[in-house]
């Protein structure tokens, strides 16, 4: 039996910094746990274009479809400002998402107890928090038409169309209920069925659903009632599940619980390849911030977490991923920060490879 194979696309800015020390810990996972990756490299945004005039080139596109795991780092930066839209880095990202139809974006909310304070959020809110927001990534407003800006009489007007069908509504949703399977049982779907049609249609799907999980318990809300209690009460919440244009919305509100865009990690999955494992992207919620690339001070964590992900949702190595997010956690504990994470005292200041080597040793321990 093959390995399973991890296409790795670091991108821009400090992408390849913190990449580089998720590759060191899928080799340590390789030589300390026997798990073992068939890893390849290749370009993707600013670099890709740099290189070869387009942000992602068919062929880069055909390993992405092929590997069992797609890791990405950032893509972007200001010097592509100035190129016109349809090659701009971010098409790379976005050309990924469409044509592996990425269509569940898994974004998770949480809050490491040694990072409690960073929340905006007093600590009780916060510490233990542990979310998972599900977010329909391929349709919706973003991508419904009609749209565009016409000439109405005398004046412009922009349209924007809200579009869902019900096969789209379903996957996403039984996306949500498996992933509350494997957690606490407990979902929450929002939209807003109060006044918009495809709100009904999405909570009607949803709802019939739910009658193949009959363990797990379905609540509806409101997004904006859902947003108001995110910041009440979060830890009320297991898994979210919701549209596009909310998904968007409410998983930023969650990001922020946590304290730091560097901590966050993110999966896209889509539908089950020819062995069982589902079409999948994972990166970092963090953009490329190519203000402090190259000088060692980003925080490597989101990426790593990222590939967490990976190993719970990919790969089935659900306990490995549970030794790296402790040993995370361990790492945090003991007061090593990156620049993003300073602020309080007795912590101990590290270089994105200093909390590589941190994590690592922690992962060391836990053997």
């Amino acid at each position: 039996m093959s390995n399973p194979s991890i296409l790795i696309l670091p991108g821009d800015g400090i992408g390849p910094e913190v990449m580089a020390q998720v590759r060191r810990i899928i080799d340590w996972y390789g030589t300390k746990r026997g798990l073992v990756f068939d890893v390849s490299e290749d370009l993707v945004g600013g670099a890709a274009y740099d290189a070869h005039g387009t942000p992602l080139t068919d062929a880069t596109m055909a390993k992405a479809q092929e590997v069992d795991a797609v890791l990405l780092g950032a893509v972007g930066g200001p010097k592509y400002d100035v190129l016109d839209f349809s090659v701009k880095p971010e098409r790379g990202l976005l050309r990924l998402r469409k044509e592996m139809d990425l269509f569940a974006n898994l974004r998770p909310a949480q809050c490491f107890d040694a990072l409690a304070d960073f929340s905006s959020l007093k600590r009780d809110v916060v510490a233990g928090l542990d979310i998972m927001i599900v977010r329909e990534l391929t349709s919706g407003i973003y991508f419904g038409e009609p749209r565009g800006i016409i000439e109405e009489g005398n004046e412009r007007v922009g349209i924007n169309t809200q579009r869902y069908t019900e096969s789209e509504i379903d996957r996403v949703a039984r996306s949500a209920f498996e992933l509350a399977m494997r957690r606490d049982k407990k979902l929450c779907s929002m939209e807003k069925a109060n006044v918009m049609e495809s709100g009904v249609l999405w909570r009607e799907v949803v709802t019939e659903v739910g009658k193949d999980y009959p363990e797990v318990a379905l609540s509806h809300m409101y997004a904006d009632a859902g947003a108001m209690q995110l910041t009440r009460w979060p830890k009320q919440f297991d898994v979210i599940v919701t549209d596009n244009l909310f998904g968007d919305m409410l998983s930023d509100l969650a990001a922020m619980l946590t304290g730091s865009l560097g901590m966050l990690p993110s999966a896209s999955l889509g539908l089950p390849m020819a062995n069982g494992r589902p079409k999948a992207l994972y990166e970092p919620v963090h953009g490329s911030a190519p203000d402090i690339a190259g000088q060692g001070k980003a925080n490597p964590i989101a990426c790593i977490l990222s590939f967490a992900m990976a190993l719970r949702y990919s790969f089935d190595a659900g306990e490995e991923a549970d030794r790296l997010e402790a040993s995370i956690e361990t790492v945090l504990a003991e007061g090593k920060r990156t620049p993003d994470l300073l602020g309080e005292e007795g912590v101990e200041p590290v270089t994105t490879e200093g909390m590589g080597d941190a994590i690592l040793a922690a992962l060391d321990a836990s053997l």
